[in-house]
């Protein structure tokens, strides 16, 4: 057994690539040792913004010899079939056995392969990992780049170690051989250094100021940012996502405490969040009051020999760079009024078949307004002119400096704009919200101003797109209208809202028509996507709520009703009805309504609801069947009642009634009777009991 050595050394690699890169270079090698009929022990990967490396314990010397074997043609077959079935098997016509297969005599080839040295199949398997490797983003370089079959990689690949125990393992790519050599830090360790071999790797480069472990880069900065901040009595403003960002561009991290002039507290704290976070990778605190301290936490890539008070420093003069122009920007927009900024949405294009932003913004107010007057229960009161004023309000930061400079802000700035204006708050939190929820894991709005405008955007959105036929396909979705789907399933199940999604979506598409006639803008969909839109959202509550146990089949079977699209009441029942079918009630009352529909189909067609009761019939019933009838008489009104009182369970509890005694007609009622009119009498009696069960749901959409 020898451990296994391999490092690809890159001019550069990504920190937002490196974790994924470490999971591929395990995936590939893994593959090509299996291929080979070799398993290593414990493997473990590396990366540093410079190279990928992996140690594989345990690898034994050799693969182990393989003795196979293959069936081929009878005896009496053709030549050019035996001759054939001995190329495929590289053997030759007197190697082959004859063996009795079912009485006739067949050929049988044994082949024996030998066992290879493991350098041999490695030294075959790392060019191939390397040609095989997929990253995101890749390039070709040098002189070989005029070929497009030429390597490439992430960056230029500048080495390979491969090492087996103490010996090398020979392998060349496109003209660069493996060897023994690395470097260390691009600054603290000049020069190259030899691996002996895979026990020894990591110390090493340790020694040359290389830490190839990523956890413990990550634990460095973590845990030295925490200290640096404080050892200044602030509190580091916990980032994982960043930790891991600064461990991917160092490979000798080295947290240090920083500060920027306190009068750029002064412009919103989460611009200097997203300037101290996205553009410098830099770490932010607050004091222990909670506030934003005027400090920031970086990561160097050197242990330098003052302390880090240049690298210190210089990062302090970039940020207050940064920090100046989001003052300027900030102090500059709110010499504009939003409603002026408003005005320059016309000249943004929305897209070219649904106009202007300023276009898009007319219709969510309208859609606003109308949601914000409809009556009913379960429906939030928002104040109307409000309502109006945010929707026509919630585009106009667009158009501002701050957001040009930083569009993650976007709604952000306008929120904190109307709040400089003296706007109502639920305007400018309106404002500031209305973009939420953006996904699913983002928070949901419950401010009744903010609901409606949110909501109207998000219809408008899926209104527009869906009107002209451009709606997502596969894993396709480039404008986004799942998300917005989510959305909207969240916005409502959040606040409880109970409205008609054909209702809403029939209310927006005629809007997106209206708007359509006064454009100059081709309509490419024919007909009202009203029905298309709510499928969408039907569907994504489907992929939402699977994460929470419901089924999507009790989805469809509650939906395909027709009329409960209400989602609030929709899911109500679809969950009372997963409760009900997990019961034995439940799993015998399928059974039951699904051979009552397997001798309707195939007895009576599509028998409607010609329902017919034991007062009515011309002949006396038998027990079982009288049993049934005086169910569905009891139970009915009972279901219906329940239903209409939104009390689900209850409903459930008198379907489960209708078990017993349909579970005995079947039993001892003879359907298919020589006798018509029994014939006929029974199946309408089976089309009144689905009827019955139709009143909950369809359950022949229901699995199982």
């Amino acid at each position: 057994m020898a451990d296994f050595l391999l490092e690809l050394l890159s001019e550069e690699i990504p920190a937002r690539m490196q974790a994924k890169a470490r999971v591929d270079l395990e995936r590939l090698f893994t593959e090509q040792m299996s291929a080979a009929g070799l398993k290593a022990g414990v493997i473990r990967v590396y990366s540093t913004p410079r190279r990928l490396a992996l140690i594989a314990k345990d690898l034994p010397a050799q693969t182990e010899a393989v003795s196979e074997e293959a069936k081929g043609p009878p005896e009496a077959a053709p030549d050019q079939a035996v001759d054939g079935f001995c190329r495929k098997n590289d053997v030759t016509r007197d190697q082959l056995e004859v063996r009795d297969v079912k009485g006739r005599p067949t050929y049988f080839a044994v082949i024996n392969k030998p066992g290879r040295d493991t350098k041999d199949v490695l030294a075959e398997a790392i060019p191939a990992i390397i040609k095989a490797f997929p990253w995101p983003k890749a390039m070709r370089w040098g002189d070989a780049s005029a070929s497009t079959e030429s390597l490439r990689w992430v960056r230029p690949l500048s080495g390979i170690v491969a090492i087996l125990g103490d010996d090398l393992v020979a392998c060349e790519i496109d003209g660069m051989t493996s060897g023994y050599d690395t470097v260390g830090h691009r600054f603290h360790h000049k020069g190259m250094i030899t691996i002996g071999n895979a026990g020894d790797y990591v110390e090493k480069l340790r020694a040359c100021h290389v830490l190839v472990d990523h956890e413990e880069r990550q634990n460095i900065i973590r845990d030295g940012a925490a200290k640096a901040a404080a050892n200044a009595g602030l509190d580091l403003v916990d980032d994982e996502g960043l930790v891991i960002e600064n461990a991917g561009l160092t490979e000798w991290p080295v947290p240090l405490l920083g500060s920027f002039d306190p009068a750029f507290l002064d412009v919103p704290e989460e611009v200097i969040q997203l300037t101290a976070r996205v553009n410098q990778k830099y770490f932010i605190c607050r004091d222990k009051n909670g506030a934003l301290a005027p400090n920031f936490v970086c990561t160097a890539n050197i242990d330098a020999s003052d302390g880090g008070k240049a690298i210190t420093a210089g990062n302090e003069k970039v940020l207050a760079a940064r920090l100046s122009d989001a003052k300027f920007f900030w102090e500059l927009d709110q010499k504009t009024k939003l409603e002026d900024h408003a005005k320059k949405l016309s000249n943004i294009v929305f897209h070219e078949k649904l106009g202007t932003v300023a276009d898009k913004v007319e219709r969510v107010v309208k859609l606003a307004e109308w949601l914000a007057s409809l009556e009913g229960t379960g429906l939030l009161r928002a104040n109307p002119e409000q309502t109006q004023l945010a929707a026509r309000l919630c585009k106009a930061d667009l158009v501002t400096e701050m957001v040009g400079e930083f569009p993650e802000l976007q709604g952000l700035m306008g929120g904190y704009y109307a709040e400089k204006e003296g706007l109502p708050v639920e305007v400018s939190h309106a404002i500031r919200d209305h973009y939420k929820p953006v996904g699913q894991g983002d928070d949901v709005p419950t401010d009744p101003v903010t609901v409606w405008v949110s909501l109207a955007d998000k219809l408008d959105t899926i209104s527009g797109f869906l009107y002209h036929g451009l709606a997502p396909t596969g894993s396709k979705d480039p404008f986004a209208l799942r998300r917005a789907a989510i959305s909207i399933l969240r916005l409502i199940l959040k606040n409880d809202i109970r409205l008609s999604l054909r209702t809403v979506f029939h209310t927006s598409f005629g809007m997106i028509h209206e708007a359509m006639r006064s454009l100059d803008i081709r309509e490419d969909f024919v007909g009202d996507p009203s029905t298309e839109s709510v499928l969408l959202v039907i569907d994504r509550l489907k992929v939402q709520q699977r994460e929470a146990g419901v089924r999507h089949d009790l989805i469809d079977a509650v939906f395909a009703l027709g009329g409960e699209d209400d989602l609030v009441r929709l899911l109500a029942r679809v969950k009372a009805l997963q409760a009900f079918v997990e019961t034995t009630d439940g799993v015998n009352l399928l059974a039951g309504y699904k051979r009552a529909s397997n001798i309707l189909k195939k007895e009576a067609g599509d028998r409607s609801s010609d329902e017919q009761n034991a007062e009515s019939l011309s002949y006396t019933p038998e027990k079982a069947e009288k049993a049934l009838i005086d169910a569905l008489d009891a139970a009915q009104p009972e279901v219906t009642a329940a239903i209409e009182a939104e009390q689900f369970e209850t409903a459930m509890t008198a379907l489960a009634a209708l078990r017993g005694p349909i579970d005995q007609f079947f039993e001892d009622v003879t359907v298919n009777d020589d006798d018509e009119t029994k014939r006929e009498a029974r199946l309408a009696l089976l089309a009144r009991f689905r009827n019955a069960v139709h009143q909950v749901a369809d359950f022949s959409k229901i699995e199982g």
